[in-house]
């Protein structure tokens, strides 16, 4: 006799492994947690300007955004790192409020 499983049957699961991304901060977001982050930060105004296209400048909305930016790789890219961008900003400004003011 041997230890394989009988023809037919299911492999043995894998074992349990590490999140495969565990310091990615867009890990486990969706794309709509990002774009509704992204226009309370800024307003969709300045949104428009910063990523330049329609679904931020012409009536936007997250249904809309979420519709093209699905569709558009590059379009996609500049919204992430722009959300990491933010992120980075909102740290700063906690650790320079957490700092006692300078004699």
């Amino acid at each position: 006799m041997t230890d394989e499983a009988p023809a037919g049957a299911p492999p043995a699961p894998a074992p349990a492994a590490k999140p495969a991304q565990p310091r990615n901060p867009l890990h486990g977001l969706t794309l709509e947690a990002i774009v509704t982050s992204l226009a309370d930060w800024y307003g969709w105004e300045h949104l428009g300007e910063l990523v330049p296209i329609r679904c931020f400048q012409i009536d936007p909305s997250v249904g809309s955004s979420l519709k093209f930016l699905r569709k558009t790789p590059w379009a996609r890219e500049k919204v992430e790192s722009l959300y990491l961008f933010m992120l980075r900003e909102q740290r700063r400004e906690q650790q320079q409020q957490q700092q006692p003011p300078q004699e």
